[in-house]
């Protein structure tokens, strides 16, 4: 089993380059097959998920060819049927992504429900409202979405809750639908924009993709394209949390500042100092720094994404914070975690309240999740002493080389394979790091 050992206590300094948006992409390599024309999308990170959702479309039919790492030609004009079977695809989120491309070419899909990080409650009701809507009968039988229409038509759709999810399976599956589609209350996060661009781009009519009301003149048809995807807005804040977490100080290049500022400035409201320029940002923390309140909200207000980022920085910070999450409902998990490195965190129903420590100090701790797990990995780098993440692969569900990076930036941590190697490590005093 892999995991990750780290020697914490230096601050993070340097640039790192940001690779396509996870989530962007796993909708966008979807959307793909939507046409049988071939399509190339550029910009893919290389991670478990979009790695899981290839699998997935070549099992039941889609020819995609690599032309390197981050870059694939794609043509599902040999999709022989659409039933998902692999595995693999019930361990990812976006699994049900597949729903809204298969419906709405096909007008015919079978997927396993969403798998993924266990964040809580993932109901898929606005998904299945919307593809009713659009005129498809709609079952879960024996843990699959099991979707059918003899056709689609525009309807004009109200998003009871604000789901980014449900936004982009509903937009899919309409694009093709005889007439137009509103979507009211729609999600208006960046890869919503991304997948709307996307299919656009391959002939569709999408427009509002960004505010809350989406409007979609159904075309007969989508063509080939060649797009290249957003860069990930997570991963850039993840790296500027850790230059706040170990007062270092970090240029995140290649990204879009705009899709960050609700992180930036949270981060120079306690105290450190922020640079932007037309596609970098840059973090510089000098000292220790100062309590905030932060609740996370839907785009463009503070990410759920960011938040355990945010805590463990807090969680070292000055004074009392306190975090509330209104997105997901089991997302403090990583609390405990955080709580053998010396955290003085209490969580109440939905809400943390942060008194900082001076450090946290170095210990044996397990990922929880994808977004938790860098946060741990942030804690580490910051703590006195040794620690060993484990069950790693949840990070490296969402992070491309996140050990690499890192060691670029100059943290001590080290990828390790097998389990005696991490008790070499410990009675090794001349722990350094080693690239692999």
């Amino acid at each position: 089993m892999e995991k990750y050992v780290i020697e914490g206590g230096n601050p993070l300094v340097g640039e790192v380059e940001i690779g396509g948006a996870k989530n962007a992409a796993l909708a966008i390599l979807a959307a793909s097959i939507m046409t049988d024309e071939t399509v190339t999308i550029e910009n893919v990170p290389d991670v478990r998920d979009t790695n899981v959702m290839m699998q997935a479309m070549e099992s039941i039919g889609a020819n995609i060819i690599k032309v390197d790492r981050h870059t694939f030609k794609i043509n599902g004009a040999r999709i022989h049927n659409q039933v998902i079977l692999n595995e693999g695809i019930k361990k990812i989120r976006a699994s049900y992504y597949l729903i809204g491309a298969l419906l709405g070419k096909y007008k015919n899909a079978e997927v396993p429900l969403p798998g993924g990080c266990n964040l809580g409650t993932r109901a898929i009701d606005q998904h299945i409202k919307g593809f009713r809507s659009l005129g498809a009968t709609v079952n879960v039988r024996h843990g699959s979405v099991i979707a059918h229409a003899q056709n689609l038509k525009g309807s004009h759709i109200f998003m009871d809750k604000v789901s980014v999810g449900a936004t982009i399976n509903v937009i899919m599956a309409a694009v093709m639908a005889e007439g137009k589609t509103v979507i009211e209350n729609a999600a208006k996060e960046p890869h919503v924009v991304d997948l709307a661009n996307f299919l656009n781009s391959m002939g569709a009519n999408i427009k509002g993709a960004g505010t809350d009301v989406i409007r979609i003149s159904g075309v007969p048809k989508l063509h080939k394209s060649e797009y290249a995807i957003i860069p990930d807005q997570i991963e850039a804040g993840t790296y500027l949390m850790a230059a706040a977490a170990t007062q270092g100080d970090i240029t995140v290049r290649n990204v879009i500042p705009k899709h960050l500022e609700c992180i930036y400035a949270k981060l120079s409201e306690i105290g450190c100092r922020v640079e932007e320029s037309d596609d970098a940002v840059r973090v510089i923390a000098t000292g220790r720094l100062g309590n905030t309140q932060v609740k996370t909200l839907p785009y463009p207000g503070f990410p759920t994404d960011m938040q355990p980022q945010m805590t463990v920085t807090l969680g070292i910070s000055q004074g009392i914070s306190i975090v509330t999450e209104s997105i997901f409902d089991n997302r403090f998990k990583y609390v405990d975690e955080l709580a053998r490195m010396g955290s003085d965190i209490k969580v109440e129903g939905n809400t943390a309240i942060i008194t900082g420590v001076e450090r946290y100090t170095g210990a044996e701790i397990d990922a929880p999740d994808l977004r938790a797990g860098a946060a741990l990995v942030i804690a580490a780098l910051s703590a006195e002493g040794r620690s060993v993440v484990t069950d790693i692969q949840y990070i490296q569900r969402g992070y491309e080389d996140f050990h690499l990076k890192l060691q670029k930036l100059g943290g001590n941590i080290r990828l390790v394979d097998e389990p005696e190697e991490t008790d070499l490590f410990y009675r090794d005093p001349a722990f350094s790091v080693v690239v692999s």
